[in-house]
């Protein structure tokens, strides 16, 4: 649950909620000044790698289905936990990504795009010289410690289990004459990225992880940041995108990398007033209010 204070309420998005905008925005990018997913390179049936990537770009975070269905409550306000407080679990995040791992097994490229994400999230605290290309937006101004806390023995486990499950997908993909080009860095690489960037900005509208700055918590897009290592023609091209919101709920990117301007984008949020006044019981309450629809134009510079 993405949960963000701000204005004397709470807003409460649901992973699913914010992994479907990321998604969104994939099947969305691309125009004359950015390479369109799946043709990054040529490879034999672009389209059906463009679908696996914006798949895994939406399912990048389907392990979060069950825990967002009966989601653990936070005592003070018996809303459920925000997504900092989970993670301190880091065992139950791990077997988040296992679950979430085992549910395609016809999409060996989206599971092999989901797990190199889970890979470069944890890999950013624990090898020495992490490839900065693959830093997530999360990381640029939140030190990743005070998201992933606890000894390295685990996640340095999981990195490797990652590895090993790679290999798998990878076999699959070789044997498929229409997909072994896929596997090639340079057609890799791009697609690991924009799963990283999308859900950056799908996080920066659905919560303030990516827009609290300074202890200061802004409305939910209100923001100014940039997108770096951005694949424009090819994995070697790469360039920094700035998100400047421009006021009622305009959001400018300079260069702007999607097929529609402007691009608008619809977000479900559930409100609460605080302190909350509710029923006792969460899920009755829950089902009971309908979520309100929270609207963003992404907007060329």
């Amino acid at each position: 649950m993405l949960k963000t204070h701000t204005g004397g309420r709470i807003w409460l998005v649901t992973q699913p909620d914010h992994g479907n905008l990321a998604g969104y925005l994939a099947a969305h990018w691309g125009n004359q000044t950015f390479r369109t997913p799946g043709y990054y390179t040529n490879v034999p049936d672009p389209e059906r790698l463009r679908a696996e990537t914006v798949f895994a770009v939406a399912q990048h975070d389907n392990g979060w289905w069950e825990w967002e269905a009966n989601p653990d409550l936070d005592h003070l306000d018996a809303l459920p936990l925000g997504l900092a407080d989970v993670l301190k679990d880091q065992q139950a995040g791990m077997d988040r990504w296992r679950l979430g791992l085992s549910r395609f097994p016809k999409n060996p490229y989206a599971n092999l795009v989901i797990s190199s994400h889970a890979y470069w999230l944890y890999a950013v605290r624990i090898l020495p010289q992490p490839n900065p290309a693959f830093t997530h937006p999360l990381f640029w101004k939140t030190p990743p410690e005070t998201l992933y806390p606890g000894s390295q023995d685990a996640p340095q486990a999981f990195l490797s289990e990652l590895e090993q499950q790679q290999k798998q997908w990878t076999s699959l993909l070789r044997s498929d004459p229409s997909a072994s080009d896929w596997l090639a860095p340079e057609s890799l690489s791009p697609h690991v990225r924009l799963l990283q960037l999308c859900d950056g900005m799908s996080l920066a509208l659905s919560s303030n992880l990516i827009s609290a700055r300074d202890g200061l918590t802004k409305g939910l897009g209100q923001d100014e940041y940039d997108l770096q290592d951005v694949p424009r023609q090819s994995w070697t091209d790469r360039v920094t995108i700035c998100v400047k919101p421009l006021g009622g709920n305009l959001i400018a990117l300079n260069p702007y990398p999607f097929d529609v301007d402007p691009l608008p984008v619809v977000l479900p949020v559930q409100i609460v007033d605080l302190p909350p006044n509710r029923a006792r019981h969460f899920q009755t309450w829950r089902q009971a209010q309908g979520p309100q629809m929270l609207t963003f134009q992404l907007v060329s510079a």
